[in-house]
């Protein structure tokens, strides 16, 4: 009879990345299903004025522009041999990342549309390329769970 063992480091570190990841999702999920209806709606802000307040003030600026420009291009290559459906995995991971080490997470699950602005404006070709490539018409389309 064979019988696997868990060493008891192992055990934490497998439970905390579970939780940190149903942590992201729950946080990047969260944001974008509807709120149910207030009961004294008198008393409460809508929740929409609060994020475009918040969205409207957050800008990138040209270093970290050019830093997600160069982390595209650096994938191009790869997502041309996965495809499209590993690709937009791919994508996510770059731009969670990304936006991670700016703390640009709330701007961006607030507002995709800001990866698309920045990467436009720096970097036109390698964008329309990431967006031929992932098949995709904008690069926010491509975010899921942002």
């Amino acid at each position: 009879m064979i019988r696997r063992t868990v060493s008891r480091s192992a055990v934490p570190t497998r439970v905390g990345l579970a939780l940190a990841a149903t942590s992201l999702c729950v946080a990047a999920c969260g944001s974008g299903g509807s709120d149910p209806a207030p009961a004294d709606s008198s008393t409460t802000a809508p929740s929409s004025t609060t994020s475009t307040a918040a969205t409207a003030t957050t800008t990138v600026t040209s270093d970290q522009a050019e830093t997600l420009c160069r982390d595209l291009e650096a994938q191009l290559s790869d997502w041309r041999t996965q495809g499209p459906t590993l690709g937009r995995g791919g994508l996510n991971i770059l731009v969670q990342t990304w936006a991670a080490q700016y703390g640009l997470n709330a701007a961006v699950v607030q507002n995709r549309a800001i990866v698309d602005d920045a990467t436009e404006e720096t970097c036109g070709d390698v964008r329309s390329q990431a967006i031929d490539l992932l098949e995709i018409p904008d690069l926010a389309t491509g975010l899921v769970g942002l």
